[in-house]
């Protein structure tokens, strides 16, 4: 990855199966805390009009919907998701990969509901084609600690930076002062960081 600054005119979120049913999956870190992190994410994008990318695999089946509260932050972007029909690394979907190329940005966020399936593929592609990728842990989450390590190092070897909720959205927002900055810091007290009480 290069040096380059992630604001939010530079930026694409692209939010990778957040589905209820795969969802459940995750044990390597508590499932609340994947949501809460999720939507905050989405919340994000929507105070700074960042352009953003849903996908899901397989609405019908075991994986079922994606979470509600996403259409709720983001009907435009849930309403465009891009459905795959089993394609497991949603980078070498055509719909997906055009709707970001779409956005015309170069820098990415991204989150997979499952760290070691979901998300370690599309990253590694879009990084090996020279996208700036950011991978957000805390907002992806793996059946195992053993497959979510092993996802990681894979990630980062490839050059990926792996980034948590929090400091991501320190790095977008630049300055707390600002009316989104405010925004931003409302958003990360009531969904992100743990209660000051």
């Amino acid at each position: 990855m290069s040096n380059t600054k992630f604001t939010a005119e530079n930026t694409a979120l692209l939010l990778i199966d957040h589905q209820v049913g795969t969802m459940k999956l995750i044990k390597n870190i508590p499932l609340e805390e994947v949501k809460k992190k999720t939507l905050a994410l989405a919340k994000m994008a929507k105070v700074l009009n960042i352009p953003v990318v849903f996908t899901s695999s397989q609405e019908y089946a075991a994986q079922g919907p994606l979470m509600p509260e996403l259409a709720e932050i983001l009907p435009d972007a849930f309403e465009k998701r891009v459905k795959r029909e089993g394609i497991v690394n949603c980078w070498e979907h055509k719909g997906f990969y055009d709707a970001v190329i779409a956005t015309g940005k170069k820098n990415l966020i991204m989150a997979g509901v499952t760290t070691d399936v979901c998300l370690v593929f599309p990253s590694i592609s879009a990084a090996e084609e020279g996208f700036n990728v950011q991978a957000v842990m805390d907002a992806s989450g793996s059946p195992f600690n053993l497959s979510e390590d092993l996802s990681q190092q894979r990630m980062a070897k490839a050059g990926v930076v792996l980034t948590a909720t929090n400091t991501l959205m320190a790095e977008i927002a630049q300055d707390w002062a600002r009316p989104e900055g405010g925004e931003l810091l409302g958003i990360l007290f009531t969904d992100v960081l743990p209660s000051m009480g």
